[in-house]
């Protein structure tokens, strides 16, 4: 049987309850308008705002939990302080021994946020950019060998309009300590920084020429591993205009720390113009690149993805730009 309690002590839990109630409508509606909209990762791209979103609906939940903590302690303090005189055992003595409505209430709550919490990832793990790394939708049950498809037909055009609703794919080629874009539907040329249309579906196609690397736009809440002989494909849309940084988020190596570039988001009628300029200027020297891949060879340039000969073999390169013809 619950212990009698008196109205004092009612009034006390009524209003801690009143108070906390009020300072979390206020704190969530402040954090929601004026402090969500700025949190990292921003909404360049879509899945940038998915994972915005995600914070943004934690930070809400967590926000009335941080508060009762604080304000049961400052009320406890002013309350039930030694200074007062007969002021009442606010958790203490026995009235708070075997009080099953206390229990039983603390176990269904706590029960009832880790199950909310726990449906609210599965569900976002399924559902648009996956775990957050733009790997398409439905990463777990999507077929690898569907992205390939799509991603492989749209290069197999060798063409793309950016007034159309196609995906862009771009391949993005990791080595030690450099990125490289490769862009298929506009013959294959390669580019050191990363330019992307506006409001389009972007197909990053990631591999490595060398170790293990791992291809992170952060603006973008992109991710993906760049690995030898793989293609793994990472989905977005862009929708901001803006600048990126690029970086390399697995050790590979001594100037792991330097391997990093840039990248912009242009409007589409940009994008077009850079894209078929930079395809006609570097034709000559993309005519001297392996054939378009998904993958490619590590040891095109020697030995393990080095610039020296693998044994009797004549290196493909003895230059750092990998593809390159041997001069004669």
């Amino acid at each position: 049987m619950a212990p009698e309690t008196t109205q004092g002590e009612t009034n006390h839990f009524r209003r801690i309850v009143y108070i906390w109630i009020a300072l979390s409508v206020v704190a969530d509606l402040l954090f929601w308008f004026l402090v969500g909209p700025h949190v990292p990762p921003g909404r360049m791209t879509s899945s940038a705002q998915g994972d915005q979103l995600d914070f943004n609906i934690l930070f809400v939940i967590g926000l009335p939990v941080l508060i009762g903590v604080w304000e049961w302690l400052a009320y406890a303090a002013f309350n039930w302080n030694a200074k007062k005189k007969d002021a009442p055992e606010s958790v203490g003595g026995p009235k708070a021994w075997g009080n099953k409505r206390t229990e039983v209430s603390w176990i269904i709550v706590t029960s009832v946020v880790v199950v909310c919490l726990a449906c609210f990832g599965i569900v976002e793990l399924v559902v648009l950019q996956g775990a957050g790394g733009g790997e398409g939708p439905n990463p777990i049950w999507y077929p690898h060998g569907a992205i390939q498809a799509e991603t492989a037909a749209l290069a197999g055009t060798g063409t793309w309009s950016p007034n159309s609703n196609d995906v862009l794919p771009v391949q993005v080629i990791a080595q030690q300590w450099k990125f490289t874009y490769r862009y298929p539907t506009f013959g294959g040329f390669e580019s050191p920084e990363l330019i992307l249309p506006d409001d389009t579906s972007i197909a990053f196609n990631v591999t490595s020429l060398d170790v293990i690397h791992s291809f992170w736009a952060y603006q973008l809440e992109v991710k993906a591993d760049a690995n030898p002989l793989e293609n793994n494909v990472a989905f977005t849309r862009t929708q901001q205009l803006g600048n990126f940084v690029v970086r390399c988020s697995e050790l590979c190596g001594l100037w792991h720390g330097a391997m990093f570039n840039y990248g912009t988001v242009v409007s589409q009628a940009a994008f077009e113009k850079w894209a078929t300029a930079t395809e006609a200027a570097n034709a000559a020297n993309t005519k001297d690149l392996p054939p378009f891949a998904w993958t490619y060879v590590p040891d095109a340039n020697g030995a393990a993805g080095g610039y020296y000969p693998d044994g009797n073999v004549t290196p493909y390169s003895p230059v750092e730009i990998y593809g390159a013809k041997q001069p004669s």
